[in-house]
């Protein structure tokens, strides 16, 4: 342990800075040790183009190039120990970074950059479906390079030319591993989302497991099954897919890999079944490891008693990490440090970032933040609350028609528009795309009666059974992915918040491994402080914890109103970022209001992204 620990402290003093320039250099934590087994998975989620790294948070500032050396030093690390190591990646690789957003076309430097690294299972997300071409780029550019790798089990592609519909890509795959030789079976799974494009095709993941071909993969009688997934844990299609696969091989070892709400989260399936699903935005970095597995006998052909012969093997055991993405960490877990960490290859990926964000002025300066405004680290409302901000300042100030800039209006924005915090300092051309990388404009209805317009918002916010459950218009469509895991969903149930009321999730020392013996051990940064199925000890470094808050699933500005006393406007313009338009429609009805998509018209040419960054330099000086 003494010996491990010096590993950690020699690092810290060679680390001087991460791989992108202006980048944060890595804070000292106390660290716990990755847990091997004889099958291990390093995997990313919810990347969302912040390959780059995080350029305002130490924690998390290493970028895909150090992430490629990363890998490239644990595959060797299993190599020399005779066990196996499988690199997954499960989707939303786009949207939410200006190294995807800010180029024309979206994802000109990002598809290269993200290709660089090897993956052995990969899958899509939502986000690659929002925009046709954004699926015609998914399936032209990332399936044809993960030829052998990519999996689609219920995702097809429309053809332009033919109007066919085909598989985005194989179904399932079987390999054996390189070390163990275990036989694997890999399907790749989406969540039912129905906002897709047309020229795309999601079905039903409760219709894809009456599939012959889907039948035929859960009797192949692999060693394991890797089943990978756009999918958040709790939700209901991982479920039928173990049970299902579960059916029908009882004791076979099944490691789910999963993503989309942007959490860190493991669950236990039972025994042999178990879940990862690792963060967002690059901020983590996915560890989950499986030991005694049983081989099948005969390579993975059927016994006669096979499930009463597995009914006697041992357990598997499932163990998991979630690492934080900065290079102290990585050095940390690869035992190397500034000078023999960094690869020829990971180098080059980074000086590549380097190269595209210079080549789209990433860091030209918009203004300067007075403070931090945050999603979910502050109560909604409040002074730093980035929705009262936009509540209070931006859109009052920025949604302005000027044919009807005397009309009184409602400006509804859903807070899944917006996907990250605004840190105090510089406000980029980056910062913009972090903010709201989306390309939804705002539309209105005029002159709807003032009687029906107020209450469309409690709708949105409170009303959910009129627009159903888990269909299109799910009202958890319109937060943001973090604001639906169960922890959130249940800190939202409640009648009232508290002054202090959060959800807040608390470490304990259980697996702590203090620097340098427990003598003057180093502040605690704040951060994650995972609390999953196995227990409160998966996060790599041991964090301060942070508390979060639910945020509505709206919020909406009142815009030139008369004075307080004063009566308030016979009717009103009511604008709404287009996106939530259908929900608006159906909240109209049941306000008393007949309103179609004929009456509704473009208020504001700009989009939100560009709403923001106008605002921010009109206010926001340039001295940082």
């Amino acid at each position: 342990m003494v010996r491990r620990t010096a590993v950690a402290v020699a690092s810290l003093a060679a680390v001087a800075s991460a791989s992108q320039p202006g980048a944060p250099a890595p804070v000292a934590a106390p660290m716990r040790d990755l847990e091997w087994g004889q099958l291990n998975f390093i995997h990313t989620t919810d990347t969302h183009g912040w390959h780059g790294g995080h350029l305002q948070e130490a924690q998390y500032s290493a970028d895909w190039g150090d992430y490629i050396s990363f890998t490239s030093h644990m595959r060797k690390k299993a190599d020399e120990r005779g066990v196996d190591l499988l690199v997954i990646d499960t989707g939303d690789r786009i949207e939410g970074n200006g190294l995807y957003d800010a180029s024309n076309p979206k994802g000109n430097y990002t598809y290269d950059i993200f290709s660089e690294q090897s993956i052995d299972v990969i899958c899509t997300g939502n986000h690659e479906l929002y925009q046709e071409d954004s699926v015609a780029r998914e399936h032209n550019i990332t399936v044809p390079n993960y030829k052998k790798s990519y999996v689609a089990s219920n995702l097809d592609y429309i053809e332009p030319q033919t109007g066919d519909q085909i598989p985005q890509a194989q179904r399932y795959i079987k390999f054996k591993t390189k070390n163990q030789g275990y036989n694997v079976v890999a399907l790749g799974f989406l969540f039912n989302f129905d906002r897709n494009a047309n020229n795309s095709v999601v079905q039903p993941v409760e219709e894809t497991l009456k599939e012959e071909w889907f039948q035929q993969a859960i009797r192949e009688k692999p060693d394991i099954f890797v089943v990978i997934g756009h999918v958040g844990l709790r939700m209901k299609e991982f479920e039928d897919i173990f049970k299902v696969i579960r059916d029908q091989n009882w004791y076979t070892p099944i490691a789910f890999l999963g993503g989309h709400t942007h959490v860190r989260d493991a669950r236990v399936f039972d025994d042999n079944a178990f879940a990862i699903a690792s963060g967002r935005y690059m901020e983590t970095i996915g560890w989950m490891s499986v030991d005694r597995i049983q081989k099948k006998k005969g390579g993975g052909a059927k016994a006669e008693n096979e499930n009463e012969v597995e009914a006697n093997a041992a357990t598997v055991t499932f163990k998991r990490r979630y690492i934080d993405n900065n290079l102290f960490g990585l050095h940390f877990h690869t035992g190397l440090n500034e000078t023999t960490f960094p690869t020829e290859h990971g180098r080059n990926v980074s000086r590549k970032i380097t190269e595209a964000r210079k080549a789209m002025d990433l860091d030209e300066r918009f203004g300067c933040a007075p403070h931090d405004l945050w999603m979910s680290r502050a109560k909604y409302p409040s002074p730093d609350s980035i929705f009262s901000w936009l509540e209070g300042e931006v859109l009052p100030d920025s949604i302005v028609n000027e044919e009807r800039a005397n009309v009184s209006r409602l400006a509804i924005l859903n807070t899944g528009a917006i996907r990250f915090d605004i840190f105090k300092g510089a406000f980029t051309k980056d910062s913009t795309y972090l903010i709201s990388p989306f390309t939804s404009k705002f539309n209105y209805i005029a002159d709807v009666p003032y009687a029906v317009a107020a209450k469309v918002l409690q709708m949105l916010n409170g009303a959910g059974q009129i627009f159903g459950s888990g269909g299109e218009l799910d009202t958890r469509y319109l937060r943001s992915p973090e604001q639906t895991a169960p922890q959130m969903l249940a800190l939202s149930s409640s009648e009232e918040q508290s002054e202090d009321a959060g959800f807040q999730i608390f470490g304990d020392d259980a697996g702590q491994k203090p620097i340098n013996g427990g003598k003057d051990e180093p502040e605690l940064v704040g951060g994650y402080t995972t609390k999953d199925d196995l227990g409160d000890d998966g996060d790599d470094a041991v964090h301060s914890p942070i508390k979060f808050y639910s945020v509505p699933n709206c919020i909406q500005a009142r815009i030139a109103f008369p004075p307080e006393g004063e009566p308030d406007p016979a009717t009103v313009d009511l604008v709404f970022i287009d996106y939530v338009q259908p929900w608006v429609l159906t909240a109209l009805k049941f306000s008393g209001g007949d309103y179609g998509s004929d009456d509704v018209k473009v208020y504001v040419n700009g989009t939100l992204t560009e709403v923001i960054a106008e605002w921010v330099g009109g206010h926001w000086g340039d001295d940082c």
